[in-house]
């Protein structure tokens, strides 16, 4: 599951707003803010559409693999 440190560290690589993630993930802008601010740890579900919600803005994130969890962005079929 994604964590606070890579929803923040997402929305920087494109520049988005917690607004804007809150949209994208369609999760009330409380939550993403007491997420990523480490107040409170939201449902499985909700930290699955925040995860989806960064996709769709074209960030992946990844779990832990030996070398630390992190986030890329994702490559276009068109690169």
């Amino acid at each position: 599951m994604i964590t606070p440190n890579q929803s923040k560290a997402g929305r920087n690589l494109v520049g988005a707003t917690q607004e804007r993630l809150a949209e994208a993930a369609n999760v009330n802008k409380r939550t993403l803010m007491d997420f990523e601010s480490g107040k409170r740890a939201p449902n499985p579900s909700t930290l699955a559409a925040i995860e989806r919600g960064l996709l769709s803005m074209g960030v992946q994130a990844f779990p832990e693999n030996g070398g630390g969890a992190g986030v890329r962005l994702v490559k276009r079929q068109s690169e």
